[in-house]
């Protein structure tokens, strides 16, 4: 899921037809079967932001490139402006591409509504909250899923974009909690060890939330002596950005649209590291950043992660496309990374982010649709 925000657009870094809006979402279907997957079916995607100094002209080139490179689709970050999308979407859907409107969900940097409202923004389990208090980078500034004004403002959001004519999908990046835990390979960056969840990164104790915790199971979260072991407290949260995406799910049903997400790279570690559970939401395709560098794996761990999203959602209507981040690998390490996602039943593959594909990476991209 982003602009060049350097910890987690990389995360997200916390990176398709139109459906009938009579259509149902159900818990229970079919899992999709790859067994006779053909070439065209697998669609090869890029994350993109939108740059105000970028001409219609360069932004057309820019597009008829990832085109003739095999690109399908451009997810494109507007800040959530649909004006700016508005305008976009002519220009990449007349070279032949599909058009996903990606925006930041529950991280708002720099929402000029939401700045008027400090007591939207979650709270840390030190009382301080992240409307002044910004955890790993300046701009980490989550609102709260629970109260019920930050969560209308985020849905507006939602509905603004839903509105723009011609794009494929609502796509939600941030769609968690602030990182309980960061990639291992980013400790060091910030000088931290992460052995246990501390509290200076764990959130939500706000009022709202510690009041309807606390109505509902009688008990306090701020009293714990250990929040990490009450699995209540665990699920409530898990639940409450469950709700913000089944919400969107109805939005983008209402418009004819599908929901599309940037997640943690599958569903236990999302779990672990950010209290983003996305196996059990109502979403139509998920795009894991399975970014094996963030984590000090190797190429191989794309197919680990990828197949093992894709058994978590056995028996649900919900494809997975691998996510892959671009900067450290080489052409012949695009085209491995394809493979192990293919070979391990993804639907796709999307790109972090676009303006980092070379050369070398869109020939084995092209090379690969064309195998």
């Amino acid at each position: 899921m982003k602009k060049l925000s350097l910890l987690f657009l990389l995360l997200t870094a916390s990176l398709v037809s139109c459906v009938n809006k009579s259509e149902a979402h159900q818990d229970t279907q079919a899992s999709v079967d790859t067994t006779d997957l053909k070439q065209e079916d697998f669609k090869y995607w890029t994350w993109i932001t939108a740059n105000p100094d970028k001409t219609d002209a360069e932004y057309t080139q820019k597009f008829k490139k990832y085109k003739e490179n095999g690109i399908d689709a451009v997810l494109i970050n507007t800040e959530t402006d649909p004006e700016v999308l508005r305008h976009l979407v002519p220009l990449a859907r007349k070279e032949g591409l599909e058009v996903h409107a990606w925006m930041f969900t529950m991280n708002r940097p720099g929402d000029a509504v939401a700045q008027q409202h400090p007591e939207w923004y979650v709270v840390s389990r030190e009382g301080k909250s992240n409307f002044d208090t910004r955890p790993y980078v300046d701009y980490y500034q989550w609102l709260c899923p629970t109260r019920k004004e930050s969560r209308e403002h985020v849905l507006s959001l939602v509905e603004g974009l839903a509105k723009v004519e011609g794009i494929e999908s609502i796509h939600l990046d941030y769609i968690r909690f602030p990182d309980i835990f960061l990639p291992i390979g980013l400790l060091p960056k910030y000088d931290l060890e992460q052995n246990e969840e501390l509290a200076e990164f764990d959130f939500c104790y706000c009022d709202v939330c510690v009041a309807e915790f606390e109505k509902e199971h009688h008990k306090n979260p701020r009293e714990f002596e250990n929040p990490a072991i009450d699995m209540e407290w665990k699920q409530f949260r898990l639940n409450k950005i469950k709700a913000v995406v089944d919400d969107a799910y109805k939005i983008a049903k209402e418009n004819n649209l599908k929901l599309t997400a940037a997640v943690f790279p599958y569903p236990e570690m999302a779990d672990h590291m950010v209290r983003q559970r996305w196996d059990k939401w109502n979403v139509d395709m998920v795009l894991p950043m399975i970014y094996q560098n963030f984590y000090n794996e190797e190429l191989d761990w794309i197919g680990f992660a990828t197949r093992q999203g894709v058994k978590d959602l056995e028996g649900r209507n919900t494809q997975l496309h691998t996510g892959i981040y671009v900067p450290p690998l080489s052409g012949e390490e695009v085209s491995e990374a394809i493979e192990l996602a293919k070979a391990n039943g993804a639907r796709g593959v999307s790109f972090f982010d676009g303006g980092a594909l070379t050369d070398d990476h869109l020939k084995a991209i092209k090379e690969s649709r064309d195998n």
